[in-house]
């Protein structure tokens, strides 16, 4: 029986970034935080908004509320009122379908 030995040979050197890489890597962080403060201005302009618009829309004032306090400075309080929504969609759904 021949026993064969093999040998893995790893690359561990630190590799450098490109330039356009750490350009698009700047790029891409610099739009999402543009994309969290656009958000949060609209949410803010919700607020404007009557409580008879925003239930049309599936939201409360308390909604708008806990989003911003859920979330912090750079995280996106548009995440927490989609998952409010889809949560009240679901359940509304599933009532509808016990009765």
């Amino acid at each position: 029986m021949r026993t064969t030995d093999r040998i893995l040979e790893l690359d561990c050197s630190q590799t450098t970034m490109t330039f356009s890489r750490r350009l698009a890597n700047g790029i891409a962080t610099l739009a999402s935080v543009l994309r969290v403060f656009r958000n949060r201005m609209e949410i803010n302009r919700l607020h404007e908004l009557d409580d008879n618009q925003l239930k049309d829309i599936g939201l409360s004032r308390a909604d708008l509320t806990s989003a911003f306090l859920a979330s912090t400075f750079f995280e996106d309080p548009s995440d927490h009122l989609t998952r409010t929504v889809g949560n009240r969609g679901r359940n509304s759904n599933s009532r509808s379908h016990q009765e």
